[in-house]
């Protein structure tokens, strides 16, 4: 499935209060892959923003007052993430400002048209419990650089937030083989007759066990349940 990591900026914290969206950053991903099809719109609110909104992003009023308004480019962004997969990191916030804008054009919920949404932050919750897992924390603890994000930019924000999900969800992706590799590897390796050789049985531990368990069950929340070690350990032996 096509994949967008989005986020938002706004002019205060509630939708329902009357704040509204100011800045709107796609990247798209391919076979979990940036394309670099991405979207990125500065947008008038119609109302300023509050001062503690301006400290997080730093976009000015007067910077937005000749940006066009959500109405303008609205049918444009649901062309654009329609049916996608959307990665959004606590996706109730901006769904509720998109929910919003759209609401107030008539238009149906962002929910309507898109494949489904992925909260990132949700993710982190399950596999980092009791640890910081904002955008920051999650960069330094997956090793992804964020030097350059001095302010919140929906853009910026959104391409690290893609570098954030892949690290996320790598640990399957680790497991698989390049069948091309092998083959090459096989090549020139010296075959030697293990038979000759009285090889010990070394039994894992209760602990290490256990480990390998916490291992699998985040690969099972990554994966959605589909781990491939579970699946080959659950087929019949001929």
């Amino acid at each position: 499935m096509r994949q967008i990591v989005l986020d938002t900026e706004t002019t205060g914290l509630s939708a329902e209060a009357g704040d509204r969206i100011i800045e709107i950053g796609c990247v798209e991903l391919v076979s979990r892959k940036l394309t670099g099809n991405n979207r990125h719109f500065y947008l008038n609110p119609e109302r300023d923003s509050h001062e503690d909104a301006l400290k997080v992003h730093g976009i000015s009023n007067e910077f937005l007052r000749d940006k066009p308004k959500f109405a303008a480019i609205a049918d444009e962004l649901v062309e654009y993430l329609a049916g996608a997969e959307i990665i959004i990191h606590n996706a109730a916030f901006d769904v509720a400002f998109l929910d919003k804008e759209l609401d107030l054009l008539g238009k149906p919920g962002f929910t309507s048209f898109v494949g489904r949404i992925t909260d990132t932050l949700a993710m982190a919750k399950e596999m980092y419990p009791g640890k910081r897992n904002s955008l920051d924390a999650l960069c330094d603890r997956l090793g992804v650089d964020n030097s350059s994000r001095t302010l919140h930019g929906a853009l910026l924000d959104a391409e690290l937030l893609a570098d954030v999900y892949i690290n996320l969800t790598r640990g399957q992706e680790a497991l698989l083989i390049d069948v091309d590799a092998a083959d090459a590897i096989g090549a020139i390796t010296t075959r030697v007759d293990l038979r000759q050789f009285t090889l010990p049985v070394l039994l894992a531990s209760d602990q290490e066990t256990a480990a390998h368990e916490e291992v699998l069950k985040l690969l099972d929340k990554a994966s959605g349940g589909k781990t491939l070690w579970r699946q080959d350990r659950a087929r019949p032996v001929a």
